[in-house]
């Protein structure tokens, strides 16, 4: 016997300016409205409940307060059930199972069900937590995303994966899981370190290069503007790059990425080893910046690209505020091999045994390779120790 059985996802992302303010009326609308649903022929109060990074908490003391403010409000419709519980932010959150347990906890407790609510409301390791436990409670409760990062609003906050480190491997658990909705909102951005905003707009420049040739024009354009964290700018780079992350998950045909090729993960493969090496000392946004310009070099070595290309990505790159060299890239193993290629294998798992490394030809026309010589990705590092040193 055969079966098609067709689903269908519909998620809002919003973009907005004071979500807890009490007379923004998008979050009542988004827990209030579900797609595909008849109107409720008697309105019922919505129960939610909130997970709350612990470094937006310490940005923005009165949340807590806002949050039971904004309920109080709408308490006509909405029920926020208990406290919010703060967990820490980063990777430490991910490579710990204790926080995914609480959280399971929490949600068994408090007896959420699968009309009621989760809202997560942190950075992109935040939200990979807090959605991969609300998938799996229940086979799946209803998850609103409030993320509060460059990172989180422009890429990883729209899409559909959730997950956890595991064995030494990130996300190694996880789950595709679409959100209920997903909630922008600008004022989180005014509260994150020079760090974590320059770290955000990796996933920007990568999207560009892979599927944008004049949204990278528009960065190259802005790049001063972007580095120096001009609040207008930065809120274009972000609303621009999460139209085309989410454009690619309703469009390429492969949401759940069942397919070998990873458009979206260009650079990713260094990334995610640097990551480790560095025991998550760097930021994902740091890495990737790194994996852009070391895989924008080897599109140069194996003549796809022209230098011209590596020269103008790697600068964009450094006038947003990335160093493109980091010293774990010089660690090796017991036989001499830079650990930095152990990522290779573990992308090459990762996509189910092929490799399939997105390299470019040129802004917005990125090119899928299925073999990479180390003795060629050598020669880039080489040419990338030297870049970065004389720009010390």
């Amino acid at each position: 016997m055969e079966e098609r059985v067709n689903v269908r996802f519909d998620y809002r992302v919003c973009f907005t300016e004071g979500v807890f303010t009490s007379d923004n009326p998008l979050l009542r609308s988004i827990l209030c409205e579900v797609p595909g649903q008849a109107p409720e022929v008697t309105p019922r109060r919505h129960r939610a409940w909130a997970v709350v990074d612990r470094g937006v908490m310490e940005a923005w003391p009165g949340l807590a307060r806002d949050m039971e403010s904004y309920f109080a409000a709408h308490g006509d419709r909405l029920e926020l059930i208990a406290p919010p519980m703060v967990v820490p932010g980063g990777e430490a959150c991910k490579n710990d199972e204790t926080t995914f347990r609480d959280i399971l906890r929490h949600i068994h407790e408090l007896r959420i069900d699968r009309h009621s609510y989760v809202l997560a409301i942190g950075g992109g390791a935040v939200l990979d937590v807090v959605g991969y436990a609300a998938a799996v409670a229940h086979r799946g409760v209803r998850l609103i995303r409030f993320p509060t990062t460059v990172l989180g609003q422009a890429d990883s906050g729209v899409g559909v994966k959730n997950g956890i480190n595991a064995f030494g491997k990130k996300n190694f658990l996880g789950t595709f899981a679409p959100p209920h909705g997903v909630l922008c909102d600008g004022h989180f951005l005014t509260t994150l370190s020079p760090r974590d905003r320059v770290a955000g707009m990796a996933e920007a420049v990568k999207v560009a290069l892979v599927r944008d040739a004049a949204f990278f024009a528009w960065m190259r354009e802005h790049g001063a503007a972007l580095g120096a964290g001009d609040a207008g700018a930065l809120m274009e780079l972000v609303r621009r790059s999460a139209e085309l992350h989410l454009r690619h998950i309703a469009t390429s045909g492969d949401p759940f990425e069942k397919g070998s090729a990873r458009p979206l993960d260009f650079g990713h493969w260094a990334a995610h080893k640097l990551e480790s090496l560095t025991a998550y000392r760097l930021r994902h946004g740091e890495g990737v910046a790194i994996g852009m310009a070391l895989d924008t070099l080897y599109s140069v070595h194996v003549g796809l690209a022209p230098q011209t290309l590596a020269d103008t990505v790697m600068a964009l790159l450094e006038q947003l505020g990335f160093s493109l060299w980091d010293d774990a890239l010089s660690m090796a193993g017991p036989d001499g091999r830079l650990r930095v290629f152990e990522g290779l294998a573990e992308f090459r798992e990762h996509l189910g045994g092929d490799l399939c490394v997105t390299l470019l030809r040129g802004p917005g026309e990125g090119v899928e390779v299925h073999d990479i010589s180390e003795d060629g990705m050598l020669a880039c590092l080489d040419r990338l120790r030297t870049r970065a040193a004389a720009h010390r």
